[in-house]
């Protein structure tokens, strides 16, 4: 948003006919709005409302970008919402810690709740790296990828099938979304540039699975009363 900004007003202004006031509105909302909610989750200050601002970006860039109506993208994003679902989950952890050893009842529940829709809509992220090729490679990648991700969904082995998704991930980000190598003057460096850091927001996502585990909406929590 910065670096571009005269391109994002322009797109704005040309897609919806909005004029140069309204589209500067729209770019101005988004900087001010990812920078500030990055920063606040960062610091940990009021985290909460952090990542409902984020919320209202990745939605409001949904519709502004007509995002609805290409899938790839779409489930790209609902993938970068489940992330910051688990930011909220763990910030919810934080919270409890402070209490540790008062009885509740029910307290868990809500980050439960959060933590499997998050890891659901992780999922969606490994949808559109799915390619019906016929070659050994991308035959093995997609049964890896689709086993690691069901997986993660219905929480088994947990933290270990989030960490080789990980490392799936960012191998398949350096490899396909390699933007640095494409000149400044051809658009598919921005496509890549922007598929190259919103698949790190989802690795960010995963990694929350490694380090905060399922959740009580899974396999592996249920293992222990088995």
């Amino acid at each position: 948003m910065w670096v571009q900004w005269s391109e994002q007003r322009e797109y704005m202004d040309a897609s919806w006919g909005c004029g140069k006031f309204l589209a500067t509105i729209f770019v101005i909302v988004n900087l001010i709005g990812q920078l500030g909610g990055c920063v606040m989750v960062l610091g940990r200050w009021r985290v909460s409302i952090a990542c409902g601002v984020l919320f209202f970006i990745v939605i409001l860039q949904t519709i502004a970008y007509s995002i609805l109506w290409d899938l790839q993208f779409l489930f790209r994003n609902l993938a970068l919402i489940g992330a910051l679902l688990l930011v909220l989950a763990e910030s919810r952890v934080e919270g409890r810690s402070l209490f540790a050893g008062v009885p509740s009842l029910g307290d868990n529940k809500p980050k439960n709740i959060l933590q499997l829709t998050g890891r659901i809509m992780l999922a969606f992220m490994f949808v559109t790296l799915f390619r019906f090729e016929l070659s050994v490679l991308q035959i093995l990648q997609d049964l890896l990828g689709g086993i690691l991700m069901m997986l993660v969904t219905i929480g088994y082995k947990t933290k270990l099938s989030a960490l080789l998704l990980v490392i799936l991930l960012t191998t398949l980000n350096f490899y396909h979304n390699a933007w640095w190598t494409i000149p400044d003057y051809k658009p598919l460096r921005d496509f890549l540039k922007y598929d190259f850091f919103q698949t790190l927001s989802v690795i960010g996502g995963l990694l929350m699975i490694v380090y905060l585990g399922p959740g009580g909406v899974s396999m592996d929590e249920h293992k222990k009363e088995w």
